[in-house]
């Protein structure tokens, strides 16, 4: 079967195939339909953004499709950057850019201080509707300095006390087993599966 991954991010293609690895599913990205149409993201909430990413490409694809919205909520920042982490920094927004804005808002800010978590909100849909939504989140802290190479986003500040280690310097291993991805695609496997079994009875 396929699945249509609303995304033209490459780096959250693979981490989305790498989770869902197993599974007997073809996953395309939206490259593969060049003429889409562009899904606006203002929502109120990950789920509303993710729901709305579903429901069009699946509509428009006739293919199951999986809307996937994410980004981190920093405690002190009242939830920010929240629904707006892609473009935190402003219309020339880079990862890197993300990142800075972000370290100079806390910089006075103290370790006890600096929670912060990854949110992820996976919706699938066919071209009927709306099939199901899921939610994962990991708890971290706001590192004081970018540190590692890996992942992407916010990855190089976003450490993991347990590890002592940003998701950049954990890698994809380790990152891919304790993600609010990986929460919440584990989750949309159960989902997918159903599905699966109820196309194949019907």
């Amino acid at each position: 079967m396929k699945l249509v991954v609303a995304t033209r991010n490459s780096k959250k293609l693979l981490e989305i195939k790498e989770i869902l690895k197993g599974m007997d599913l073809t996953l395309l990205s939206l490259d593969t339909y060049k003429d889409s149409p562009k899904v606006i993201e203002n929502g109120k909430t990950f789920k509303e953004n993710a729901v709305k990413k579903a429901v069009k490409l699946a509509r428009f694809t006739s293919e199951l499709c999986l809307g996937e919205d994410s980004g981190l909520c920093v405690d002190i920042l009242d939830g920010a950057p929240g629904i707006y982490s892609a473009r935190f920094s402003g219309r020339d927004r880079s990862d890197i850019k993300n990142n800075l804005k972000l370290l100079k808002l806390l910089k006075s800010v103290p370790w006890s201080k600096r929670k912060a978590h990854y949110v992820c909100a996976v919706a699938l849909a066919d071209q009927n509707g709306l099939v199901g939504t899921v939610e994962g989140r990991c708890n971290g802290l706001i590192a004081f300095e970018p540190e590692g190479a890996a992942g992407f986003g916010y990855d190089p500040v976003f450490y993991i006390p347990k590890y002592k280690k940003t998701f950049a310097q954990l890698g994809e291993e380790i990152k891919h087993k304790m993600s609010h991805r990986y929460y919440a695609l584990k989750k949309a496997k159960w989902i997918i599966q159903k599905y699966i079994v109820k196309q194949v009875v019907s």
